[in-house]
């Protein structure tokens, strides 16, 4: 099998370890074995025809196992759509790593920012959340959609000099120049209605530990010209020369507020940010969380993230794989259904289509074993119960009579 197919994954993992986990699943069935070992049989003559030698399991590794990547990755934390390439399909892999249109569903938590943009960083600042209300956050809205700045997070796999901005923080040094924003685009942005809502179930961070104080306070200093845009659709509205959003600073986090986290610790619930976006390749949500926090005057960071959408490929319209489908399903079940999508692509309603080639299946292998049953007795009369009749049930009675005389 060679091309494109989507399947969804889980949070908590990386995306190249989860496709490397998907990848096994596929080395060890009997579709993609065939293929294993007659590319690996190719490669060992053409390797001792070159150079004389048998070729070494090393050199084997390369074809003896499924080929495979993804288009797109999404961060441990994240779930969701993950584009992936098999065999001569990883060559249009390309076509998913920029230009595409993507759509995401996050929830962020309002009053503090982190280091990394999201739950996994350390609080780099706290915010008053007193202030925030629905009117000024839906009118973000307006301010954000369409063709946007916006300034990388520094955890991210962007490299400066040579060296990914992720290993600046953590070795805990200052950046050698501030990030260059970059040009993405909002095409559509929709806030939920249970936003700042404080019925949810995310505890707010707490403060940082003193050993990770000298990492933010150098992070704080890269991140110090860290600017918030806005628009250019917007700013050109507002008559304004450049895309420099024009918000006063965060408010501080008041001294009740402190009080009020302190006495509630782990139960005290911070406001809840809940959107939708549809967004440009290269577009950073932990950043456009970031900045919807600043542009309420406040900070916020991200909980949750689901990538809803890549190109055609679409949770909501059930053309996705999800893991299940592979790990808990006959080969001959699942074998029918990739090989349907990669030759018709994203219009295959996966769910619909897995649930037909189970059943097909199941009657199947019920078939086989009836018709087995069938040979069996017809081979074996003997073995085949007779029906209680009159006479045999009275055989049946004297021959246990005869059975307990003999005790």
């Amino acid at each position: 099998m060679n091309g494109i197919f989507a399947i969804e994954k889980p949070s908590g993992i990386t995306s190249n370890q989860f496709m490397m986990k998907l990848q096994r699943l596929l080395n060890n069935s009997q579709i993609f074995s065939k293929e294993i070992a007659r590319a690996t049989a190719e490669r060992m003559q053409q390797y001792q025809q070159q150079t004389g030698k048998k070729a070494s399991k090393r050199k084997l590794r390369k074809v003896s196992k499924v080929k495979m990547g993804h288009g797109g990755t999404l961060d441990p934390l994240a779930s969701g759509v993950l584009v992936i390439g098999i065999g001569s399909g990883t060559k249009q892999l390309s076509n998913y790593l920029g230009g595409t249109v993507k759509v995401y569903e996050s929830e962020a938590l309002f009053g503090v920012s982190t280091t990394s943009g999201d739950v996994e960083g350390e609080i780099l600042a706290e915010n008053s959340v007193k202030h925030l209300n629905k009117e000024n956050l839906l009118g973000l809205k307006e301010k954000f959609e369409g063709s946007l700045k916006q300034t990388p997070p520094i955890f991210a796999a962007l490299k400066m000099d040579g060296k990914p901005l992720h290993q600046y923080a953590r070795e805990g040094k200052p950046l050698p120049r501030a990030i260059e924003p970059r040009q993405v685009t909002i095409y559509d942005m929709k806030f939920f209605p249970d936003c700042l809502s404080t019925e949810h179930n995310y505890p707010l961070l707490r403060p940082p530990t003193d050993d990770a104080k000298e990492t933010i306070k150098l992070l704080n200093a890269n991140l110090k010209d860290d600017k918030l845009y806005f628009s250019k659709e917007y700013c050109d509205k507002q008559g304004w020369d450049t895309q420099d959003a024009r918000v006063e600073d965060p408010i501080p986090l008041t001294e009740e507020e402190l009080k009020t986290i302190e006495e509630k610790a782990d139960t005290y619930r911070a406001p809840l940010l809940h959107f939708r976006a549809k967004v440009s390749s290269g577009t950073y949500i932990r950043s456009l969380i970031s900045d919807v926090g600043k542009a309420m005057r406040s900070s916020s960071y991200m909980v949750k993230l689901i990538r809803l959408q890549q190109e055609k490929w679409s949770l909501e319209e059930g053309n996705v794989f999800k893991f299940e489908d592979f790990n808990e399903r006959d080969e001959k079940v699942w074998s029918k259904v990739l090989q349907k999508v990669i030759d018709l692509g994203p219009e295959v309603k996966i769910a619909d289509e897995i649930q037909q080639a189970q059943l097909e299946f199941d009657n199947e292998k019920k078939a086989s074993e009836e018709s087995y049953t069938n040979d069996v007795n017809e081979n074996n009369p003997e073995s085949v119960e007779k029906p209680k009749t009159e006479e045999n049930v009275e055989e049946i009675g004297n021959s246990k009579k005869r059975s307990a005389d003999e005790l």
